[in-house]
């Protein structure tokens, strides 16, 4: 290997050094606390949207990728669809199990890594919701697409729903939200030469405080329908949060990759 490649491949401690996402921080009662009651109320709508845009019918094979406490997966199993959820948070998987209890559904829950998913050729659709992508390096977040793709069927379809990247940009800054006198705030700020967005969390609950930092990867369509396209996908369209087609001002981005 010459000097020159020799110094732009990384080391060790550089490899080392990249940040990783903290998912047991992020991921945890406070979340829901701040969270919940808008994911719940909005659950309906989008689980009636994923049915749409994935073409679902009752008796199909649904995988949920990142299915967090299983607001959609068990909706989803209430319509008919056989539903596995994949989550690495414990807690969130033990909340779903719950849920689906009390709806009377039932969905197979599994604690478990998106990077390395245990079928192959096994579910009819699949759906990764709600900004649950881009948690990795960008070697490991191609590595969650080909894991997506190696687990669908032939003819498949892969839905993805996160932020639109040029809309975050342009409106990039703190994020607040408030309930009964507790506070979260995230302050944003955006990394070029990566393209992650690193956010610094304050929780102010019940009179005490925390920090924690995180990262998300965001990527506008044409990149991420190329990543998926290299994944092994054939056909990769893009939507706006409503379903209609992506548009500058859309505030969400869905992409649907069929296999």
């Amino acid at each position: 290997m010459s000097a020159e490649r020799s110094r732009m491949r990384p080391d060790a401690d550089q490899v080392a050094a990249q940040p990783r996402f903290d998912t047991a921080a992020v991921f945890d009662d406070d979340y829901l606390y701040f969270y919940g009651d808008h994911l719940a109320e909005a659950a309906d709508d989008q689980v009636e949207l994923i049915w749409r845009l994935l073409e679902l019918q009752p008796g199909m094979d649904v995988l949920d990728v990142a299915c967090g406490h299983g607001r959609i997966a068990n909706r989803l199993a209430a319509r008919g669809c056989r539903v596995t959820g994949l989550d690495a948070t414990p807690r969130f998987l033990d909340l779903a199990r719950r849920d689906a209890a009390e709806r009377g559904v039932e969905v197979t829950y599994v604690h478990g890594d998106m990077r390395r998913l245990e079928w192959t050729g096994r579910f009819d659709k699949a759906l990764n919701w709600f900004t649950s992508f881009g948690y990795f390096t960008d070697e490991e977040n191609h590595r969650v697409l080909a894991e997506a793709h190696r687990a669908l069927r032939p003819g498949g379809r892969l839905l993805i729903e996160t932020m639109h990247q040029p809309v975050v940009l342009r409106e990039m800054g703190n994020w607040v939200i408030e309930r009964d006198g507790d506070w979260l705030v995230d302050h944003h700020t955006y990394e070029p030469l990566t393209g992650r967005i690193h956010t610094t969390r304050i929780v102010v609950r019940g009179g005490k405080s925390r920090t924690m930092r995180y990262f998300v990867r965001i990527i506008g369509f044409p990149e991420l329908r190329d990543w998926l396209l290299a994944a092994g996908f054939a056909r990769v369209d893009g939507y706006g949060p409503d379903g209609e087609p992506l548009a500058a001002g859309s505030r969400r981005m869905l992409a649907v990759a069929t296999r």
